[in-house]
């Protein structure tokens, strides 16, 4: 039985997964680690990731090779997504994570990065439904919005609206303006329009929002503390609830949302711009309500690589 070990290194995050995989299933998840390392920090500004950032990723990556030894995978791989294919520099990047640590990288197109996150989100699901489902990947330097029926991806898209780029671009104070919000949201709001045809947001019946804007709100409207991802899988976030966590976010300074039961300390500066990137999807595509899975690319890639 193939033990996999995936490293998915983000804009925001850098995470681990290892898992048992036989037979195109998931059949044991051994370790799944995340740890905020915001390697995507001034990319949008500049087009380099840099030294700062990237050792960041490489201490976090000595931790978790250690972690990966330990549990013996068969196969080791490091998918890389918005702020490495973005940089000038995300090729030598990718050369020094494999030539360091033994993971082969895979620099993912915008559309990869996409169908391996529906692959993951469905894995589990049932792969006869008709049901036209939208799922939302809400990362640091890109969204990805990806339609399909049962575990059929039919439309997929990777937008330039992310946590970290929409951050940098719009938010210059603690707690941020009300004009900067604005900005934000009609930035984000005329991205995510663009990118995707009416007719497609119109088929959408059902969503199912992953990573850490979505899992955040999740534990927080639970107050969460420690976090726990069995009753973030499946929870049901709903507008108003949405809108009253924003509110409250906004309102605090980024020290103040460090101490938010259920929100990682570490995700305090982009918390909010997630929110309002969530909210304009969901204006987008008309829907009241999400469903938050702890299932995405990390299964897709642990599954489809």
């Amino acid at each position: 039985m193939p033990r996999t070990a995936v490293v998915d290194i983000g804009t925001n995050t850098t995470r681990l997964y290892v898992a048992d995989v036989s037979g195109g299933r998931i059949t044991d998840e051994l370790e799944r680690i995340s740890k905020v390392t915001r390697l995507g920090a001034g990319v949008d500004a500049d087009g380099s990731l840099n030294d700062e950032a990237m050792q960041r990723v490489f201490d976090t990556l000595e931790d978790y090779t250690a972690i990966i030894d330990r549990h013996q995978a068969d196969r080791r791989v490091a998918v890389l997504t918005s702020a490495v294919r973005d940089a000038v520099n995300g090729r030598q990047f990718a050369d020094g994570v494999q030539g360091r640590y033994g993971l082969t990288p895979h620099i993912l197109t915008g559309d990869e990065e996409a169908a391996l996150t529906f692959l993951g989100v469905t894995s589990e699901r049932d792969p006869g439904s008709t049901t036209p489902t939208l799922v939302i990947d809400i990362g640091g330097g890109s969204t990805e919005l990806v339609i399909g029926r049962g575990r059929s991806a039919t439309f997929h898209v990777s937008t330039q609206a992310g946590v970290v780029r929409q951050s940098e671009r719009h938010i210059a104070h603690d707690p941020p303006t009300a004009s900067e919000l604005d900005e934000l949201a009609q930035d984000a709001r005329a991205i995510l329009t663009a990118a995707v045809p009416a007719d497609h947001r119109r088929a959408v019946e059902h969503a199912i929002a992953v990573a850490g804007t979505a899992t955040s709100l999740a534990a927080i409207a639970q107050r969460l503390d420690p976090y726990d991802p069995e009753k973030v899988h499946g929870y049901v976030l709903r507008s108003a609830e949405r809108d009253r966590m924003r509110a409250e976010l906004a309102a605090m300074t980024t020290e103040e949302r460090r101490h938010v039961a259920g929100l990682d300390p570490a995700r305090a500066p982009t918390i909010v711009a997630g929110t309002i990137i969530l909210t304009e999807v969901m204006a987008v595509f008309g829907l009241g309500q999400v469903e938050v899975s702890e299932h995405d690319i990390l299964r897709g890639a642990a599954l489809g690589l």
